[in-house]
């Protein structure tokens, strides 16, 4: 057996930043245990599959230790491999269907977006507990039921925070985003994301935490579109938006590699 497998960079318009993810392209159905063991070969943040369906595409994504219900990157990287590669035209939608429903993407021109459901913090969450693991008080703590979200006072916290991830792990959720107002030109605001509970202690670039972060913003700030800066060590960029109940979540991408997996 013998298929194309990519690695792209998303969130990103040059190579060696944003987030990478592996896009594997399936011709007919594969086992659950295959497709966990190819991510934990790949070992990037998430490897997305997908075989055609009906109208559009079964995606699943996995992280090298468990499958996800929603991902954003790898998400992002499995439209711009479908039109980079031709098997969707320029002006065709991408349809996703997943465990969180269905996702589309379209390219609008360069930038590609993505259509995923908003999903806002409100419940309280142990703010002491946060506090303990991240090393500093949160100004605000929050939950939308799969993640945290803790804003800080400023950027420059966010960007120097060394948190303790046995102490996040212990908490009850996928991950932790931390944001704040952004300080440096041209963007809103900025954010990191950790998940050692699902086996990435940070993440380079999350789009499904801007499902979280863009209505949490756009009602702080009072404005239409967002520019977000995820602030880890290889950085992205996003263009994000509400749309209703959905967000508009747009970056950009660039395959680094192409390889046959044989195996």
């Amino acid at each position: 057996m013998s298929m194309t497998i990519y690695q792209v960079d998303a969130f990103t318009d040059k190579p060696f930043a944003g987030n990478p993810a592996g896009v594997c392209l399936l011709s007919a159905p594969q086992e659950d245990r295959w497709m966990q063991a190819v991510a934990a070969e790949m070992n990037l943040s998430e490897t997305a599959f997908l075989r055609p369906e009906q109208d559009g595409y079964r995606l699943r994504w996995f992280t090298p230790k468990v499958e996800v219900d929603l991902c954003g990157h790898a998400t992002l990287a499995s439209a711009h491999t479908l039109w980079e590669t031709g098997a969707l035209l320029p002006n065709q939608q991408a349809r996703f269907y997943t465990r969180s429903g269905l996702l589309t993407a379209a390219l609008n021109p360069s930038w590609i977006e993505l259509n995923f459901p908003a999903q806002p913090v409100s419940a309280s969450v142990p703010m002491q507990a946060l506090a303990d693991a991240l090393g500093v008080q949160p100004k605000y703590a929050g939950s939308n039921g799969v993640d945290y979200l803790v804003e800080l006072d400023n950027e420059k916290t966010v960007r120097q925070l060394e948190p303790d991830f046995e102490a996040l792990n212990r908490l009850p959720s996928r991950g932790i985003i931390v944001t704040s107002p952004a300080e440096t030109p041209g963007f809103d605001f900025v954010s990191r994301f950790f998940a050692p509970a699902v086996g990435i202690n940070e993440d380079p670039v999350t789009g499904s935490a801007h499902t979280c972060l863009t209505p949490y913003w756009t009602a702080r700030l009072g404005k239409e579109q967002l520019m977000g800066f995820q602030a880890s060590a290889r950085g992205g960029v996003l263009k994000v938006r509400m749309d209703g109940s959905r967000v508009i979540i747009a970056g950009q991408a660039v395959t680094i590699l192409k390889a046959e997996l044989i195996s």
